[in-house]
């Protein structure tokens, strides 16, 4: 159950993280060019969610026992 509840936590964060920077890349538009973009995502916390959640999933997958 633990594994299971760790997979999902890493799941939303990867949403959230992921969603976050899909919504960041509405200032392009406004006169941003790509440097500031990462400029400014790298300096927002909510940004670093995405490879997080991927890394705490891969964690899981990895040590999840597997019965044959």
């Amino acid at each position: 159950m633990g594994y299971v509840f760790l997979f999902l936590l890493g799941f939303g964060l990867a949403v959230t993280g992921g969603v976050t920077l899909i919504a960041y890349l509405n200032f392009l538009p406004a006169g941003l060019i790509w440097a500031d973009y990462f400029i400014f995502i790298s300096s927002r916390i909510e940004c670093y969610f995405l490879p997080l959640g991927f890394l705490l999933m891969a964690i899981v997958i990895s040590r999840f026992p597997n019965n044959p």
